[in-house]
């Protein structure tokens, strides 16, 4: 699921989002090691007894480039197509929100595709408010500057 999340986001913007030849290993990689990580919440969803869907977040620290204070980051959300419109997005999301809160974030912050606008529909009937625009600029382009 996390390979299908990184896919979904390479196909919305290629050049940022990275894949590798075998995302499914680093994706269980790391997963496998934020398990051990106290302050990582990983949760799954079922349908039909059958995994449809995962979330995953874990405590930030102070993050003084990001002007961000000690938070809970919400990294990922992931639900199959089967489960979609289902309510397991919504479920995760309220789960991992809380969880994190019981971890003693005293908020949690997300990011999102700028073109994931079903996933921000979600986050944003959720309570969540836009705060940042992320931009990116490729090392081949070059920047101009208007003449004044």
């Amino acid at each position: 699921m996390g390979a299908a999340l990184a896919e979904l986001h390479h196909a919305f913007d290629a050049p940022r989002f990275m894949v590798t030849d075998d995302m499914e290993a680093g994706y269980r990689g790391w997963l496998g090691k934020e398990l051990k990580n106290p302050g990582a919440v990983v949760l799954v969803a079922e349908l039909d007894g059958d995994l449809c869907g995962y979330a995953y977040g874990r405590l930030e620290d102070t993050d003084w480039n990001a002007l961000l204070d000690k938070h809970g980051g919400f990294h990922d959300l992931w639900v199959d197509p089967p489960g979609r419109r289902q309510g397991a997005g919504r479920l995760l999301s309220g789960a991992l929100v809380a969880r994190l809160k019981a971890l003693g974030a005293p908020r949690v912050v997300l990011m999102s595709a700028a073109q994931n606008l079903s996933a921000q529909r979600l986050f944003a009937s959720l309570g969540f408010r836009p705060t940042m625009v992320e931009m990116t600029l490729e090392a081949g382009h070059s920047v101009t500057s208007a003449a004044t």
